[in-house]
């Protein structure tokens, strides 16, 4: 992080239904990694937004009663926001959209625990590439597998395998995924001229994000992250940081019901229609 800057953050979390336990460990997580990162650089107060999106309001402040102090004293505001009712995911972070004023803006969902210096990480390799406008971390699963965040440009046939397949069919695309999931991108430094990454977490530049009008808000849910990569990245750099880490819970939309397959196959539409379809790239033709 460079000696002379300042700069100011805010977060926004939307949930759905999620349970204490889940938010809690996801706060306490961004206690920690905000204690590191204002251990590196002086910060303004950093507001976090939580976004409920549930039907019945149910969810409180109360429930980090426990971290109320700890959270005072990193200055870390916590707002609710709730009673708008499931809208989406990317209306959802819209809603404060319009009213950041920091210099970075972190968007997050519910299932995420941050490592302790993913923050300054972040923040400090954006202090330092000014040509970045968005950030993505390395993140692994529960079991310690990694998650691959970042992507190519799906064709309809990756999409059909990765979405909807069981994970005993995958098996037999493994080179197809490998490539769609950019399991070729360096660990051990920043890569830049990503295309796609996923919308569990994303670091911005607020300006740029405000800049394209955050999310699509025509997607209810699957696919507003690549489609906002897509739009950003006609106007600056998206970039994976894998010193930068976090666990995620989330993914696996084919074992999700059938509501999910049906919300994943109409943004899916949505998305080809609005970027392009592709049925088939040169890993699918040479498997």
């Amino acid at each position: 992080m460079p000696n002379e800057c300042s700069p100011s953050l805010s977060i926004s979390i939307v949930c759905f239904d999620s349970s204490e336990l889940e938010l809690g460990v996801l706060v306490t997580s961004l206690h920690e990694s905000i204690r590191e990162l204002r251990g590196a650089v002086e910060l303004p107060q950093i507001v976090a937004y939580l976004i409920d999106n549930s039907e019945q309001q149910k969810l409180t402040l109360d429930i980090f009663s426990d971290l109320a102090q700890a959270l005072e004293e990193q200055q870390v505001e916590l707002r609710l926001i709730q009673g708008h009712g499931n809208i989406g995911y990317g209306r959802g972070h819209n809603l404060v959209l319009k009213e950041l004023e920091s210099k970075y803006h972190l968007i997050l969902n519910p299932d995420i625990r941050v490592q302790e210096e993913c923050l300054s990480i972040g923040l400090g390799f954006l202090e330092c590439n000014k040509d970045i406008a968005l950030a993505s971390p390395y993140a692994e699963y529960a079991d310690g597998s990694k998650q691959y965040l970042c992507k190519r440009y799906p064709s309809v046939q990756t999409f059909i395998v990765r979405g909807l397949l069981p994970n005993i069919a995958k098996g037999l695309f493994k080179k197809r995924l490998a490539r769609f999931e950019m399991h070729d991108l360096a660990e051990d430094k920043p890569s830049s001229n990503i295309l796609l990454v996923s919308g569990c977490f994303m670091l911005f530049r607020t300006e740029v994000f405000q800049k394209v009008g955050g999310f699509d808000e025509n997607y209810f849910l699957y696919f507003e992250d690549f489609d906002l990569s897509l739009r950003l990245g006609k106007i600056a750099e998206v970039a994976y940081v894998p010193a930068m880490r976090i666990q995620h819970d989330g993914g696996h939309a084919a074992k999700k019901g059938w509501a999910h397959l049906k919300m994943f196959a109409s943004s899916g539409i949505r998305f080809f229609n609005t970027h392009g379809w592709r049925f088939f790239s040169q890993a699918d033709r040479t498997e």
